[in-house]
């Protein structure tokens, strides 16, 4: 396979160093007006509350064949068309003022048509899950600038147009439809919720599998291929539901409603899945011949290019129950047969993420694998042939963001220098060469391949947007979110510290610190360490996206403004570090995690300027879990801690997810008895949890079992529990108060010098 080669250009050097003389410059310039400048302390409110939001470049949508993107106005009320080369507007594809037929007031978004002809214009979005949702959608045509409904029997959900634009399939009801933006066809009839659904993920499979639309059309528009669940034998959960406020539920003031949903634990059943196709001339409906164990996923289904002989092709991907094995099979929708092109099998598990820097171009398939230790890419004809890796090292390819057939080279994100960075690349026979370096770079390519807006940012720095070419050189800085970076220099907030260490196991692990602006080394200082630890997840990054609460951190500056050390520390089981680090925990989550932080507490402990008898932890979700964790571990280093929304057993938790790193309860019975619950009796320290009733992702199930069994340990805690809130726990004054919570109850319990 293709050595690493990191080829450093000299325009790219000179950039780079460009870049780092900017940034030197506005810090030393915004400390000196940090300086002068008398600021109030940072408050939640300030937190919470957007004051420190940083200016964004945001839906950019390339347009094929071309070296444009699409884009919202910044007023809202029109879809224009903008140049990747130089950032300005070259037309309007849409004006919610300028239209004919049906008149709106505003939309929410937009859909582009392949063509570019037809847009359809979103409005009335009303979410359902963390992917889904549905709204009331119109037809644009953009040379007419007529608008008239898509349909006027309902909302819909995922309309999607034909490659050729002329008809346009939706779902309504679990059902799927097909129009000609004329005359509606109802295709299945069998639809109805909690048992059947049509063309759009359950719950289960949106949530863990990361899409919303399970439908895909043939190359030639003639076919629609779609996924079927069956979830009428999968368990059903209630989530109960109150008056509330911010919004109120009106219906709810006297007695409680209750929202059911189906969704399946781990070990319990699964919805069943199979794939059908449709046939628009003839009017009829295949049943695909794949083969897939009774269990087994369908997780995507996606265009193929029209074969060599003639006929229309689908990719259908399938995975077995334990996830470790991937196949992508080539299916005829007029016959239904399959025939297995690439067969992905790697130790232990298949990454989920694998499915979407998966792609398909006119001639290719890219496949994402880390079959060799790391995540890198495999080329491979449209037969199933392997042409070769096309890139290798000890590093992980984090995103696919195309393949240029001309060319042949593949645009990627790469974490090549360090795990706490990305960069992008452009890989060509084997080189890797860097079009975008230091910090943190994310990319969106215009779809000729020739120019990207490049996102950087790095831990003290927020965004900065630019175009820049496909060798790399910046075309134009679109926004650089200077005021916000004076702003914060005004606060003179102190920055984060990276640093290394190592366990009593031989374990090397990834940190960042942040001290309290008046830091004195002859002191000791109480510590609050953040985590969230979970499979693949990655806490320390060189990226204004670190932190607690994201946004530079800016919740952990407000607790080192209550004088604490804010310390994350990344565990086993953290991404950025090859298969063998990230897999470690498999069977057993939980138990290596909470080693790993117990571990950190204690090398902190011996830092001369830490308290070690002050030191917390917290986290969100699998944060919260490895807070329950790691506090019952068996050493007691943590005085207090606060689990948010954890999962404290999983056999509580979906199937997908769970038995992906876990396998089911009873293949596993030992690693499932690895939980907070079973621990109860060796909690440690100082207790809040907290949970919003609504959480359809990590149930309160969790929360009050657990609290259960404190309280039959006869353990003290606090429990804080929120009306109608979901997993985020936001709405009106919700994440204030959480935060409030949050931050009292460590200087309460660890007794802050105030």
């Amino acid at each position: 396979m293709f050595a690493k080669v990191l080829k450093k250009s000299y325009l790219c050097n000179k950039i780079a160093e460009t870049m780092k003389r900017i940034v030197l410059f506005c810090a030393t310039v915004m400390m000196s007006i940090g300086m002068v400048l008398a600021q109030e302390p940072l408050t939640l409110k300030d937190v919470t509350g957007g004051v420190f939001r940083p200016d964004y470049v945001s839906g950019i949508n390339p347009i094929a064949g071309t070296g444009e993107y699409s884009q919202l106005s910044d007023d809202g009320e029109k879809v224009v068309k903008v140049s990747f080369k130089t950032g300005e507007q070259t037309g309007i594809l849409f004006d919610v003022m300028q239209t004919r037929g049906e008149v709106l007031q505003d939309f929410d978004d937009y859909i582009i048509s392949p063509d570019g002809k037809t847009l359809l214009i979103e409005t009335s979005h009303e979410r359902i899950y963390r992917r889904s949702f549905t709204a009331e959608y119109y037809i644009y045509d953009v040379k007419e600038k007529t608008l008239r409904k898509l349909s006027p029997n309902g909302p819909q959900q995922v309309p999607t147009f034909s490659p050729d634009g002329k008809h346009i399939a939706f779902v309504r009801q679990n059902n799927i439809f097909i129009t000609d933006g004329t005359t509606e066809n109802q295709i299945t009839h069998d639809g109805k919720f909690n048992e059947v659904i049509n063309g759009i993920p359950d719950w289960v499979n949106e949530e863990e599998f990361s899409f919303n639309n399970a439908m895909a059309w043939s190359a030639d528009g003639q076919t629609l291929s779609w996924i079927r669940y069956d979830e009428s034998r999968v368990k059903t959960y209630a989530l109960q539901l109150f008056k509330g406020d911010s919004p109120a539920m009106d219906d709810n003031a006297d007695y409680p409603g209750e929202y059911s949903y189906k969704y399946p634990k781990a070990g319990q059943e699964n919805a069943k899945v199979t794939a059908w196709s449709y046939d628009l001339k003839s009017g009829r409906t295949v049943k695909y011949k794949l083969p897939l164990e009774a269990d087994g996923y369908i997780p995507r289904v996606r265009t193929l290019p029209k074969a060599k002989d003639g006929s229309q092709q689908i990719l259908l991907c399938t995975m077995n129950r334990h996830q470790d094995e991937l196949r992508l099979y080539t299916a005829n929708p007029a016959t239904g047969a399959c025939r297995l092109m690439i067969k992905e099998s790697v130790p232990k598990y298949v990454k989920e993420e694998v499915l979407e820097n998966t792609i398909v171009t006119d001639k290719h398939i890219v496949l994402s694998s880390d079959r060799d230790g790391f995540m890198h890419l495999y080329l491979y004809n449209l037969d199933g042939t392997l042409v070769g890796q096309l890139e290798s090292g000890d590093y992980d390819v984090t995103a696919l963001y195309g393949y240029d057939e001309k060319s042949q080279t593949a645009y990627i994100q790469a974490a090549a220098r360090r795990p706490m960075n990305r960069e992008v690349y452009a890989v060509r026979k084997g080189q890797l060469t860097p079009l975008a370096e230091g910090g943190w770079n994310s990319a969106i390519f215009s779809s000729d391949f020739r120019y990207f807006v490049n996102t950087w940012s790095d831990a003290e720095h927020p965004y900065v947007f630019t175009v820049r070419d496909n060798r790399g050189a910046i075309v134009k800085t679109m926004v650089d979110n200077h005021e916000l970076a004076e702003k914060i220099a005004a606060y003179g907030f102190p920055q984060k510290e990276f640093f290394k260490l190592t366990t009593s196991e031989g374990v090397s692990l990834n940190g960042w610190m942040l001290k309290p602006a008046s830091f004195d080394v002859s002191r000791k200082y109480p510590v609050v360490m953040y985590q969230y630890s979970g499979p693949g997840s990655q806490q320390v990054v060189d990226s204004w996206s670190i932190g607690s609460m994201g946004q530079g951190a800016l919740f952990d500056q407000y607790l080192a403004q209550q004088g604490f050390i804010v310390v994350c520390v990344d565990g086993r089981g953290t991404g950025g570090r090859g298969s063998e680090f990230e897999k470690s925990t498999y069977l057993r989550i939980g138990d290596l995690e909470s080693k790993d932080q117990v571990e950190a507490a204690l090398w902190l402990a011996a830092q001369p300027y830490v308290d070690a008898d002050r030191i917390g932890i917290w986290g969100w979700s699998y944060g919260g879990f490895n807070t329950l964790m790691s506090m019952s571990e068996g050493r007691p280093v943590f005085r207090a801690g606060v689990a948010v929304a954890p999962p404290t057993n999983w056999k509580y938790y979906d199937s997908i997810y769970t038995e992906r790193y876990m396998r089911t309860p009873q293949e596993n019975p030992d690693g499932y008895a690895i939980n907070p619950i079973a621990r109860a009796e060796n909690l440690h320290g100082a207790l809040l949890i907290c949970h919003g009733l609504a959480d359809d992702n990590v149930h309160p199930q969790n929360t009050f079992e657990y609290s259960e069994a404190l309280v039959q340990a006869d353990k003290d805690f606090k429990e804080n529990i929120y009306t109608n809130r979901n997993h985020s726990i936001y709405g009106g004054n919700t994440r204030h108060h959480l935060l409030r919570q949050i931050a009292q109850f460590f200087v309460e319990r660890m007794s802050v010098e105030r």
